[in-house]
């Protein structure tokens, strides 16, 4: 958290803006949510605030974005990438942003990836509400004797707020695994006896740590690909690139309308 409050302090002089309201993370498929949320005020590199590092994947973008919500008086802190934690900087730096946030004034997280979908109904290019997760990294951000209660991890009040603006909008079970390899069938149809309807590399890290902090979670997921052994084609990160791309504009617009309530 002392790092997390010198990088809220560095947004702070660099916007200008002493708190912001809403934190948003956006993953794969998920970019254009800044420019369709309202006026970008202030954008920051990644490199020049504290504790946080250039974007490692591809299609993710390096900056953090202070946004003037559209027909509001409220601020959004746009992460335009995250740290996964396949990269090997630990627990800590995937939760980086999430803790700069609460040190910032947001007491909204909006968590949102691309995913593997188990639901042959479900095609890419469809955004999912998380309901619950299955944490699968064998780790977790809290440390020592810090016994939180996940019940309503995904606040109950922000999915009907979202339903609100898209009444069919879809729910599910998030699973995450380590990566940065795919899931093998085998274990896409362990998650699936377990309860899960996507699985994907990040999120719930960033989800415990946000709620520990008190702040309100909304998750949502973009299916990006049928996961392993639901569909007969090999996985590819083009793929999940290609079905963001596709889906950009429609799932931009749903959650800027979506914050835009918030």
């Amino acid at each position: 958290m002392d790092v997390a409050r010198g990088a809220a302090s560095v947004i702070a002089e660099r916007t200008g803006l002493p708190s912001h309201d809403v934190a948003l993370v956006l993953g794969s498929g998920w970019g254009p949510t800044a420019d369709l949320l309202g006026e970008t005020l202030s954008s920051i590199d990644n490199t020049e605030v504290p504790g946080f590092a250039k974007a490692a994947v591809e299609g993710h973008s390096g900056t953090i974005r202070s946004v003037h919500i559209a027909n509001s008086e409220r601020r959004a802190l746009v992460f335009g990438t995250r740290t996964h934690y396949y990269e090997g900087r630990g627990v800590r730096s995937v939760v980086h942003a999430v803790r700069t946030a609460a040190a910032a004034g947001c007491s909204t997280m909006v968590l949102t990836n691309g995913c593997g979908g188990l639901r042959p109904e479900w095609a890419p290019g469809t955004p999912v509400l998380i309901r619950d997760h299955l944490n699968l990294t064998a780790a977790s951000p809290l440390v020592g004797a810090t016994f939180v209660d996940l019940t309503d991890l995904y606040t109950p009040r922000l999915r009907e707020l979202a339903h609100e603006v898209d009444p069919d909008l879809p729910e599910g079970v998030y699973a995450q695994f380590r990566g940065p390899h795919y899931e093998t069938p085998a274990e896409v149809s362990m998650v699936k006896v377990l309860g899960a309807d996507l699985v994907g590399m990040s999120t719930t890290l960033e989800a415990i740590a946000a709620h520990a902090l008190g702040m309100e979670v909304l998750g949502i997921s973009l299916v990006t690909n049928a996961a392993a052994g639901i569909s007969p084609a090999p996985l590819s990160h083009e793929e999940v690139l290609e079905a963001g791309r596709a889906a950009a504009d429609r799932c931009g617009r749903l959650l800027a309308q979506i914050v835009g309530r918030l």
